[in-house]
């Protein structure tokens, strides 16, 4: 094996195979990249993305119910029960009993969550920038519109 200038076994070159080709594959580099740069970017205030898009949500949807979160993102509702404890815990959201239904719990972003996913809002729009910055407007919005098509049911 070739040694570098230090002495060090040079690095080989790894074959892939089949997997560049694969889109499962390049989405999930894609994936990686996008965690990592969003980790950098807003992971100073706790929140990872799947926390990000909850707040997002009930934002949208003030007094939602946790089964209609469950379905908005995709996650089963005991994962989104420990999800609202999450954000209960730390004062961003609040549950409280719908006066229709006692046993659903309506879902409402607290005062200090707005605040906290305003200034959300503004980093994630730079990291999106961050990301996209090699796409035109045109290629992007083509981009979420074909990543769109692969998932299995309408949103």
């Amino acid at each position: 094996m070739p040694r570098k200038k230090s002495g060090a076994p040079a690095a080989r070159k790894i074959e892939l195979g089949l997997l560049p080709s694969l889109l499962g594959y390049q989405l999930r580099l894609a994936q990686i990249a996008i965690f990592r740069d969003f980790a950098a970017s807003i992971g100073a205030h706790g929140v990872s993305p799947g926390l990000f898009g909850v707040l997002v949500i009930i934002e949208a949807n003030p007094g939602m119910k946790q089964t209609e979160l469950a379905r908005a993102t995709h996650l089963d509702r005991s994962t989104v029960v420990s999800v609202i404890d999450n954000l209960e815990r730390r004062g961003l959201v609040v549950r409280s009993a719908e006066t229709a239904d006692r046993r659903s719990n309506a879902l409402h972003v607290t005062a200090e969550g707005a605040a906290l996913l305003k200034q959300l809002k503004r980093q994630v729009t730079q990291h999106e920038k961050r990301l996209a910055h090699q796409l035109d407007a045109g290629e992007r919005n083509t981009l979420i519109g074909l990543l769109a098509k692969i998932l299995p049911e309408k949103r």
